[in-house]
């Protein structure tokens, strides 16, 4: 037995200091987004305020609609439909950072219960060891499912549910220009028939980009090649090269590969504003070799660290996570002004 406690020893100190450690990065990521929620929440006030004020005074316009030039009446539908545009995006932001501090919150009771079961063992640092390893894999596992989620909520606060958000106030336009002015009514109802089909492009764009069904039924190689010629329709280039045998593969693993390729096309054009990218998958007997490189502004290597800006903003970490469960490894070069090459592979059976 005392040989058997002796040799568990040192593997449960390392994960104790890990844990330790990862509990005084998570105390000093709740402090940060704590007072990142208060200047939120003063936004989101502020919005508030100036969206009741644009309100009244489209009800004052409203009253004297014949009188007041149309200039006027224009800016104050301009102005209310932007206020509560911005409110919308601003509300999103502060429901997503109190979203992550619930995330935070309970990621830190974990690690306090794990610490005070174990109160006792003090272990010193050991070199070159990271929080990341003393994380169990099923946190991992969470967390990264949970910073999916959040993007997804983004992508649907800036996306469909801000367009459905101008659709309702186009449509209220309508409403109160039935009585006062038909013509312009009815061109306003043109203008709102258009909005209404390109929203429906757009959702419909939104469905694909969530699960494409060309990869179930197509598979990887052929979704990647419509996705490159989506991609050059919107203006940006992209270069496939496709080498090995073409072939289908666990469907896991197709899904994972096309994701990451999408997620870092996403980056190259809406973060570092390339205009060119390169796209290289070499399909081999044991596992598959992916690089994204593009033409984009790039970044400093050592802004990649444990809750970097450049990290987050990206997603970095999770698409790493995401290959690396599966057995892979991910790989990131770049430099400012010099563009951004990411490269990952993962194991075939």
């Amino acid at each position: 037995m005392s040989e058997s406690a002796s040799s568990s020893a040192p593997p449960m100190q390392t994960f104790l200091d890990e844990c330790r450690k990862e509990y005084t990065q998570v105390q000093a990521e709740l402090k940060e987004v704590d007072m990142l929620i208060q200047q939120t929440a003063s936004e989101v006030e502020r919005l508030a305020q100036r969206s009741t004020h644009a309100a009244n005074r489209l009800q004052q316009v409203e009253l004297h609609f014949d009188t007041i030039p149309r200039q006027d009446i224009r800016e104050a539908y301009q102005a209310l439909m932007e206020t509560q545009q911005r409110l919308f995006t601003m509300r999103g932001q502060l429901e997503k950072l109190q979203s992550d501090q619930q995330h935070l919150q309970r990621y830190a009771r974990l690690l306090q219960r794990i610490l005070e079961s174990w109160q006792g063992g003090t272990v010193s640092p050991g070199p070159g060891s990271t929080p990341e390893e003393g994380v169990p894999p099923v946190v991992r596992a969470i967390e990264a499912q949970e910073r999916e989620r959040q993007i997804l909520a983004r992508q649907m606060h800036d996306g469909p549910a801000q367009a459905l958000t101008n659709l309702v106030l186009q449509a209220e336009i309508c409403e109160r220009l039935f009585s006062v002015d038909p013509e312009r009514a009815r061109a306003e109802l043109a203008n709102l028939k258009s909005a209404v089909v390109a929203t429906f492009q757009r959702v419909r764009s939104f469905i694909a980009n969530l699960r494409p069904m060309m990869l179930d039924d197509l598979g990887l190689v052929p979704t990647l090649r419509r996705h490159v010629e989506d991609l050059a329709e919107g203006g940006f280039r992209v270069q496939l090269s496709i080498t090995g045998r073409e072939r289908r593969f666990a469907s896991y693993k197709e899904v994972t590969i096309f994701r990451v390729i999408q997620e870092l096309l996403i980056n190259a054009r809406e973060i570092s504003y390339a205009t060119r990218a390169q796209v290289s998958v070499d399909i081999g007997e044991d596992r598959v070799r992916v690089s994204v490189e593009d033409d984009g502004s790039g970044f400093e290597p050592a802004e990649l660290g444990k809750g970097g800006a450049v990290a987050e903003k990206m997603g970095l970490e999770t698409l790493r996570e995401r290959v690396e469960m599966l057995g892979g490894r991910f790989q990131i070069e770049s430099s400012p002004g010099r563009g951004t090459r990411a490269m990952f592979e993962l194991p075939l059976p």
